[in-house]
């Protein structure tokens, strides 16, 4: 919670000049929220800085983004290449809703899914950051991003989690696998 804390200061201008810059190109909220499932199957309210016009969900592609997407704004555009608009996610770590590191939150459409064994991945609070995205983050199928999730809640540790941490710094400057290739993959 600390170094959430940490970042949520260091980070505070950015926010304001990434929520600035929000309004400024479009009408509608700053922020997103939107029920994820979390630790033992627990819903919490997922918080991220808008990158898409408002009421994007009733849309296109409904929950799923595409390279290209028609949806985003130029400032979404932005935030999501540097995973800015992720950001927000570090007040659900105050809040105790998630982690630093740990497989990404899911909507219960995709929970009510899982096998009994996917249902492993309930077992820690979801991250911000964890092992799929660092090994592929939406490039990669959904049954891969799974098993990768399903790999880190059998093997996690500090050493793993700070080799992730590591290499999503890296990621965050490349921008690599920020779309999904295929809206439902797996699925």
């Amino acid at each position: 919670m600390a170094l959430s804390a940490a970042l949520l200061v260091i980070t505070s201008p950015l926010l304001a000049l990434a929520a600035i810059v929000i309004r400024l190109e479009s009408r509608g909220p700053v922020f997103y929220r939107q029920l994820r499932v979390g630790r033992a199957g627990e819903p919490f309210q997922l918080w991220k800085l808008r990158t898409m016009v408002p009421g994007a969900e009733s849309m296109g592609a409904g929950i799923y983004v595409l390279e290209g997407d028609p949806r985003i704004t130029r400032t979404g555009r932005l935030l999501r290449r540097f995973s800015l608009d992720e950001l927000p996610n570090l007040v659900n770590v105050l809040k105790g809703d998630m982690a630093i590191v740990g497989p990404r939150p899911t909507v219960q459409e995709q929970v009510d899914r899982y096998t009994d064994r996917q249902r492993r991945r309930l077992e820690v609070k979801p991250g911000i950051t964890g092992w799929a995205q660092v090994n592929g983050r939406t490039s990669l199928s959904w049954p891969e991003r799974i098993e990768l999730d399903l790999w880190y809640v059998e093997h996690r540790s500090i050493r793993l989690d700070i080799r992730i941490l590591m290499k999503t710094a890296r990621m965050l400057a490349t921008g690599h696998g920020l779309y999904s290739e295929d809206l439902k993959q797996g699925w």
